[in-house]
């Protein structure tokens, strides 16, 4: 066994603590998806509860690389709209989190996978131009994504589907997920630490260890998407999600 920060590790959930903040690094430099295969992962780790707030200050150091990146581009009018609704899902993801056990977590956190896979094939399979423009339809999508990113780290899908809505230019659409996730993530840090104290000072400063790791990954991410086919690596992702999340159930 491994000893960090009080948290006892295998080798082997050692080296997949550290895949994850590899994911993590690699989805916030258009790598997109290898974030949701992260998360049950760590849940396999840690339980569901828990894994929640370790991954979100992993979740808050990459993002600011994301930005860092991609700053330049964002439709801030579209930003603020979204994040409104969505910080309310976050306080709605708070409340239901707060009133279940570790076992039930983990299951709302694979049904959310299960049901994010099956949009992302939706999308990948030529429906991008048929998600509807309208205000209601922002307002369904962001409190989805606060929601689901408060229970399990899970925004993604639902931010994308609104994202795509906006019709917005490429750089447009990278720069704006970016910010919307670094704000949406910090916002949930008080949640986290005040609310289900799953942030503590040990769960930061073991954190802390895979920043190396992390900023590896969004080193890698900006070379994978420029060197790899995008639709392939997609499928491989939602491959690679719905079977993590399996994994997740079966443990």
């Amino acid at each position: 066994m491994i000893s960090l920060f009080s948290y006892e590790f295998t080798v082997l959930n050692l080296s997949l603590f550290f895949l994850v903040a590899l994911f993590i690094g690699l989805s916030k430099t258009g790598v997109h998806g290898a974030g949701m295969v992260a998360v049950p992962l760590l849940a396999v780790i840690f339980g569901g509860k828990l894994s929640s707030g370790i991954m979100l200050p992993m979740l808050c150091l990459a993002d600011v690389m994301g930005v860092w990146y991609y700053h330049r581009h964002a439709s801030w009018p579209h930003l603020k709209k979204l994040l409104g609704w969505a910080a309310l899902g976050v306080v709605l993801g708070t409340a239901v989190g707060g009133q279940i056990d570790d076992h039930a977590f983990k299951i709302v956190m694979a049904s959310i996978i299960a049901v994010s896979v099956v949009i992302m094939v939706w999308m990948e399979r030529g429906h991008k131009e048929d998600v509807p423009d309208y205000l209601w339809f922002a307002a369904l999508c962001g409190v989805a994504a606060g929601f689901t990113s408060m229970i399990g780290n899970l925004a993604g899908s639902f931010a994308a589907i609104y994202l795509l809505s906006m019709r917005l230019p490429k750089n447009a659409y990278i720069g704006t997920s970016a910010w919307f996730f670094m704000a949406i993530n910090w916002f949930k840090v008080p949640f986290q630490v005040w609310g289900w104290q799953t942030i503590t000072w040990n769960t930061f400063f073991l954190d802390l260890t895979t920043l190396p790791v992390i900023a590896l990954g969004a080193w890698l991410g900006v070379i994978i998407v420029k060197k790899l086919s995008e639709g392939a690596y997609r499928w491989f992702i939602i491959v690679m999600t719905l079977a993590a999340a399996v994994f997740m159930i079966l443990s």
